[in-house]
């Protein structure tokens, strides 16, 4: 039972494997496929100027024919460079990095495939254009905090002020005071923290106001604001020492003032 287990186990490894290196191959087919399309409806179009006339029927179909393939292609090569970019960076700049790599190929993609195949059906573009950046600005003003947060996970994965692993400490009134952990994962709206007892997703957008440090060591707790220590010799404050010199000399005046002087002669 355990050689099967285990030759099963090597069976899905090489599965898994031949799957990497064949998914960048369909990504680029269905890229190149895709480009061929929109060169074909391109073609088409030259052959009629709107859709649903009379004349050149056949190369309308063909025009909405392509249109479509060059949509469900794109979208298809659009999602498998997405995920290969995420495999590859991933062993070398890490999960998060990789995230927001695949993020931006996505949207990108997705709106350039949208843009084209509404372009290839005679579709007014700059109108959508226009809609669409008038509802981006209504959506950014309600989706407020939680495009701060993206931003801010952005800066943190360019910046790196610290890194998964790190034992961190930050310090900020938004946080109720200080909050140490160690960094399990850095996303795009949230960084968790190990504090000991449990895992603590922490706005990015309070980590980036935040002060960001290393925990100290036992040994190694800076000192609280308190008094100079005094000089070898004296104790007390500079104000105490004064006082008491003060003190000090002030019986000697006395003194002197209550010492009587010699006896006044007769008056003459």
């Amino acid at each position: 039972m355990h050689a099967q287990d285990g030759q099963q186990l090597d069976l899905s490894a090489q599965v898994a494997k031949m799957k990497e290196k064949t998914r960048p191959w369909k990504s680029i087919i269905a890229l190149t496929l895709a480009i061929v399309a929109a060169s074909v409806s391109g073609w088409a179009h030259h052959y009629f100027t709107y859709f649903f006339e009379k004349n050149s029927v056949p190369h309308q179909i063909i025009a909405a024919g392509t249109a479509v393939a060059f949509c469900v292609f794109g979208a298809s090569a659009t999602y498998g460079l997405s995920g290969q970019a995420r495999d590859v960076l991933e062993r070398r700049a890490g999960p998060s990095h990789a995230a927001v790599v695949r993020y931006a190929i996505l949207l990108i993609g997705a709106f350039t495939t949208l843009v084209v195949t509404l372009v290839l059906f005679d579709v007014p573009v700059g109108q959508l254009v226009l809609g669409g950046a008038l509802t981006s600005v209504f959506v950014g003003i309600a989706a407020q905090q939680a495009l701060g947060n993206v931003f801010a996970g952005i800066v943190l994965l360019l910046a790196r002020p610290f890194r998964v692993g790190d034992n961190i400490r930050l310090r900020a009134g938004a946080l109720g005071g200080q909050l140490d952990g160690i960094v399990t994962d850095i996303g795009i709206t949230y960084v968790r923290l190990d504090t000991g007892g449990s895992v603590m997703s922490v706005p990015n957008s309070q980590v980036l106001n935040a002060i960001v440090g290393p925990v100290p060591q036992p040994g190694q707790e800076t000192p609280s604001p308190a008094a100079a220590p005094a000089l070898p010799g004296k104790t007390g404050t500079r104000a105490q020492r004064a006082g008491s010199a003060d003190g000090a000399a002030a019986p000697s005046s006395q003194t002197s003032l209550a010492k009587p002087g010699p006896p006044e002669g007769p008056p003459v």
